[in-house]
């Protein structure tokens, strides 16, 4: 990490990594915890549209809704920690803001770093080189052959 955590482009990544972390390693992360904070605005769910591409780079498009669950909180030292996670997911937001909050901090960043988002990146890739494996199963050579008779 560099020595300001809260540039957007490493915040965006973080937050990226942790609304797609699982709730149990999440949990597993914030087991002991003791860390106070102050809500701003409790977690709520609510309906976010979905927008797409034609084509991936085409015109956009509404897909349709989806559940997001977002929430803000305040460390006492003054760090606000925002998530927004899919679903009716009111205690994995909790967990993000937290970890969001405590990686603006740089007395906790380096420990939030190693202990949640390392093994949260391991795990991405993980999962990317598995569904990349899986697609590699399903390709196809199409070979074009010549019947020799046209």
């Amino acid at each position: 990490m560099h020595d300001r955590p809260d540039t957007n482009a490493e915040r965006r990544d973080w937050m990226s990594l942790l609304a797609r972390a699982p709730l149990d390693l999440l949990e597993a992360w914030a087991a002991g915890r003791h860390d106070t904070y102050t809500w701003l605005r409790r977690p709520e769910s609510g309906l976010a549209m979905v927008r797409a591409r034609i084509g991936a780079t085409g015109d956009r498009f509404n897909l349709g809704e989806t559940t997001v669950t977002r929430c803000t909180l305040r460390l006492a030292g003054g760090q606000h920690g925002v998530a927004y996670v899919q679903g009716r997911a009111r205690r994995k937001a909790e967990l993000a803001a937290l970890a969001d909050a405590l990686l603006q901090d740089p007395v906790h960043q380096k420990d939030v770093d190693g202990a949640l988002l390392a093994p949260l990146r391991a795990r991405q890739r993980s999962q990317a080189l598995e569904t990349a494996r899986k697609a590699r199963l399903t390709k196809v050579d199409f070979l074009t052959v010549s019947r020799g008779d046209e």
